[in-house]
């Protein structure tokens, strides 16, 4: 993606839901600030689909994509892939970081105790940069035989993507096959 157009309709696009779906795993997205599960619209309120990406794909279902109030909070009953994404304020375009910060503590550290327990891990990661030249965008492995460290390797989405498919077996997609994979922080 180039632009934060929306709708953006891809029609049959591979993707890592699709992926997931077709191997017999499971998906699900969740959005802080959507309106019902299955929307489809640009924004409403503190909610944007353009931090959403699996809404635009038509081969993933509908009951993929919900509210971050429908995301189970015995985290065993997640998907075997989930994303949680923040509003537009929790995400910190809109509002200070200490918003994002205390967000962060609130929903993302009891899962990255359980996940140290259970053999998952937490992946954070942002969407963008302001462009410069020397900007980086934060990228944090946590959880269960994760090794703690600084890693001094350019990491990229489309290297996070085939860290996830590799997880799985899954084969890489577009330019994820061309990418390097995130350093072994995951053992």
């Amino acid at each position: 993606m180039t632009s934060d157009s929306c709708p953006v309709r891809l029609h049959g696009t591979p993707n890592l839901g699709r992926q997931l779906l077709d191997t017999g795993r499971t998906f699900a997205g969740y959005s802080e600030a959507m309106p019902g599960p299955g929307y489809t619209g640009c924004a409403a309120g503190r909610y944007a689909a353009k931090h959403n990406p699996w809404v635009d794909f038509d081969n993933v279902p509908a009951t993929a994509n919900q509210p971050a109030s429908a995301m189970p909070s015995d985290y065993a009953a997640l998907p075997t892939v989930s994303f949680l994404i923040p509003d537009l304020c929790n995400d910190m375009h809109d509002c200070p970081i200490s918003t994002g910060d205390a967000w962060a503590r609130a929903h993302l550290e009891p899962y990255v105790q359980w996940a140290r327990a259970h053999n998952s891990a937490l992946v954070v990661t942002f969407d963008e940069d302001d462009g410069s030249e020397n900007n980086r965008i934060l990228t944090l492995i946590s959880g269960a035989r994760t090794t703690p460290g600084r890693y001094g390797v350019a990491a990229t989405h489309y290297g996070l993507l085939a860290t996830v498919e590799a997880w799985y077996g899954l084969a890489r997609l577009g330019r994820a096959a061309a990418a390097t994979p995130l350093p072994k922080a995951w053992g």
